[in-house]
């Protein structure tokens, strides 16, 4: 994340741990006569690892975040997907989608120990909690609305979506007492992906990656991280997402009222609801069996309620929700 809160434990050198390339990557990015003189590692990644650095020297004192893969999958694939979160953080500088400035990239280690991106810091802090779910989930359904609507020229459009998950690729949960409801899942998605408009999609948009601040009226997002996914295809897979995660966060009744606050702030979902429901299930069905994945970096933010039973029941409940409204 690319935020101001959740931070984890500091560290006195970027250096540390195999980091000194990087870090000399960093200062020769910067200004001239700047440098790091502080490192807090940031809390809630999965994929990277996030440290905010302070900067200091010419100017006024300021806090960048540093994005690095370590882990080897991410290595591998970082080239991709830094240079889409790269590519895509320039055009939304100015609009209504507030993202992080760009300041460099080494998509495949050229320099740093490990494939990094420099970017600004945003202000705010990851909330995951049930007090005050509902009144997020509005805003972020406004927010996802406006990334949505976002005009990019066909040169700069992102790549075609891709499908995290397939029919005979869907694990189903062992010893469910409900097999028949998962084969109805899955045969929602054997069909051919309905026709759809495209827009701008951010592909991984859901609360962990979107930074709030104040409370009550003031409640405000400052901030919209982690866009290395960024990809064209139709909003309903943003909203499917987004949904989902919500669903596994505070219950299936917060997954599917996501879509009517969605469509309530002025966005465009398929008409069909078997189009509808085929996009939300292929997201859906992507986290089987019990979604332990995107569990760890929620546990590390405060919420260690969600145990991987509690997870998978939570999943088979969404499903069942989402058969008996669009199926």
């Amino acid at each position: 994340m690319a935020g101001g809160g959740n931070v984890g434990a500091p560290a006195t050198d970027i250096g540390d741990q195999g980091w000194a390339a990087t870090r000399t990557w960093v200062e020769k990015a910067l200004p001239e006569g700047d440098r790091i003189v502080a490192v807090e590692r940031l809390s809630g990644g999965w994929t990277s690892e996030m440290r905010r650095l302070r900067v200091a020297g010419t100017g006024e004192p300021r806090w960048l975040v540093l994005r690095s893969f370590a882990k080897p999958f991410f290595v591998r694939h970082a080239a991709g997907l830094l240079t889409r979160e790269a590519a895509v953080l320039s055009p939304l500088r100015g609009t209504d989608v507030p993202a992080a400035t760009f300041h460099a990239v080494d998509a495949t280690a050229a320099h740093c120990d490990h494939p990094s991106l420099l970017m600004s810091l945003l202000p705010g802090s990851v909330r995951l909690g049930a007090e005050g779910a509902g009144e997020r989930a509005e805003l972020l359904a406004r927010q996802l609305v406006r990334i949505h609507r976002q005009r990019i020229s066909a040169a700069d459009r992102p790549r075609t979506y891709q499908a995290w998950t397939a029919p005979d690729r869907v694990r189903v949960p062992e010893g469910t007492d409900h097999p028949e409801l998962w084969r109805r899942a899955v045969d929602v998605i054997r069909r051919e992906p309905p026709e759809y408009r495209a827009c701008l999609l951010h592909r991984d948009f859901h609360p962990g990656n979107v930074l709030f601040d104040g409370q009550g009226d003031a409640l405000r997002i400052t901030g919209v991280v982690d866009w290395v996914e960024t990809s064209w295809g139709p909003a309903d897979w943003d909203v499917a997402h987004c949904a989902t995660a919500l669903a596994l966060l505070h219950g299936a009744r917060a997954g599917m009222l996501f879509a009517d606050h969605y469509l309530a702030a002025g966005g465009r979902l398929a008409a069909e609801p078997a189009g509808h429901l085929y996009w939300r299930m292929l997201d859906a069905l992507a986290f089987a069996p019990d979604a332990e994945k995107v569990a760890i970096p929620w546990r590390e933010l405060g919420r260690a309620d969600l145990s991987p039973a509690l997870l998978g029941d939570r999943l088979e409940a969404y499903l069942r929700e989402l058969l008996r409204r669009y199926g």
